[in-house]
């Protein structure tokens, strides 16, 4: 592994983060548990960043892709008729509840966010975008100028102008004794102030994630999102909602993570989770906005053969098998029962989430680093994230058993007493 190690650090970038004082390579997996080059098994909490959304080596999964590849096909491009793709646009644009829905097929949650900047800006004729403090949109040019977490920001070049709202920022002094319907109107009256002075009063968007990835899990409450819907419309400002993270059920409570908020978007993006580990994003559109362009478009690699078999199949199995409902049951339980442990380690800031997408908040991000080691040690795969860097976040596979959560669970409180 040493050498491993030696090698990816001679040929890749240094700002490409590994976890671990020991890096570990993953060699096999089945549903959800991994094993790395040392043979050792591990029970995977983070999914591969919310990507393994149905766990590892599902039959359903695996024989759809195998079914395509025995065709000889593995790209055509969208300059022809992909039947996949058709069928998997359907499905997502029935879902979306969305009027009249068209479906972009990207390679990426940053493709996609892309896409809805370039619909958004083209439609209202203008640049000015607005986005969420803490938030995380992607890794170009344009997604990064939406992204406000300076730890994934190199430089403040833009090809937008953009104005950053209040959301997930509760922390702050300011917010922290306020309910949740008091924060939400000092919110409104926030963005109502943003659009009366720092905008040219044509602003094209505001982007948002339901549940901020990067930033930690950090949760608007709910009903946030309408409240400034509500605000927007006046002005024929569209919403763009970053479901790269939130979709597919995850949150337990909706589809999407959206609804949580009762708001149906101009525009969401998806991706990660939505082929199981197969690259695929995309964008769903009112159709109109889809249609408004008026230069030729296309994909080259963005829905083809082989990940919208793995879609198809991936997006079919979370129906069948209400794994929405799987995420709030077995993700309930998991996030009362580190509530209930946090109450006696004073470190532990936060504990917050919604179903199988949840945190927790510490006060040093040392403390978080060192978690990170003992959750390994113990067995357990999980992330890191937040403005800070001081937060553990956890997104599971939906297939999460209750048995799978109770053990996560315990490893969970047994590494965070370790720490203390």
């Amino acid at each position: 592994m040493s050498d491993l190690l030696a090698r990816h650090r001679a040929v890749m970038p240094n700002w490409m983060a590994l976890y671990y004082d020991e890096p570990i390579e993953i060699v096999s997996g089945k549903g959800s548990r991994v094993t790395d080059a040392n043979g050792r098994s591990y029970l995977d909490f983070f999914a591969g960043i919310v990507t393994n959304t149905l766990g590892y080596d599902l039959a359903e999964v695996r024989e759809a892709v195998e079914r395509q590849l025995r065709t000889g096909v593995v790209h055509t491009s969208t300059l022809y008729l992909l039947r996949g793709q058709v069928e998997l646009a359907e499905k997502i644009a029935r879902l979306s509840g969305i009027d009249d829905a068209k479906v972009f097929f990207t390679n990426s949650g940053t493709e996609a966010n892309e896409t809805a900047l370039l619909l958004a800006t083209y439609a209202r004729k203008s640049n000015q975008i607005l986005a969420m403090r803490q938030s995380y949109h992607g890794r170009s040019f344009g997604a990064t100028a939406v992204t406000s977490n300076r730890t994934w920001k190199n430089n403040a070049l833009s090809p937008l102008s953009v104005y950053f709202l209040h959301g997930g920022d509760r922390h702050l002094p300011q917010f922290r004794g306020l309910s949740d319907d008091d924060y939400i109107t000092v919110c409104v009256e926030d963005l109502r102030h943003t659009l009366a002075t720092v905008t040219a009063g044509d602003v094209a968007a505001v982007i948002a994630e339901p549940i901020q990835g990067v930033g930690g899990y950090t949760c608007p409450p709910d009903g946030l999102y309408a409240a400034y819907q509500e605000v927007l419309s006046e002005q024929g400002i569209l919403f763009i909602a970053d479901e790269v993270q939130t979709g597919w059920g995850r949150t337990g409570q909706n589809f999407w993570g959206i609804q949580n908020h009762g708001v149906t978007p101009d525009m969401m993006t998806f991706a990660k989770g939505l082929g199981n580990g197969f690259a695929i994003g995309g964008l769903v559109a009112r159709g109109e906005l889809m249609d408004s362009l008026h230069a030729t478009g296309l994909s080259t690699f963005g829905g083809n053969p082989i990940s919208t078999a793995a879609a198809n199949a991936t997006l079919d199995y979370i129906l069948d098998h209400d794994l929405q409902a799987n995420a709030a049951k077995v993700g309930g339980q998991i996030i009362d029962g580190l509530r209930e442990a946090a109450a006696r380690m004073p470190y532990v800031t936060d504990v917050r989430g919604k179903g199988l997408m949840f945190a927790v908040e510490l006060t040093e991000p040392e403390l978080a680093v060192r978690a990170l080691e003992e959750t390994k040690a113990r067995g357990l795969l999980v992330g890191k994230g937040g403005l800070y860097g001081n937060t553990l976040r956890m997104a599971p596979p939906l297939t999460l058993t209750e048995d799978e959560g109770r053990e996560g669970l315990g490893i969970l409180v047994d590494a965070l007493e370790a720490i203390a």
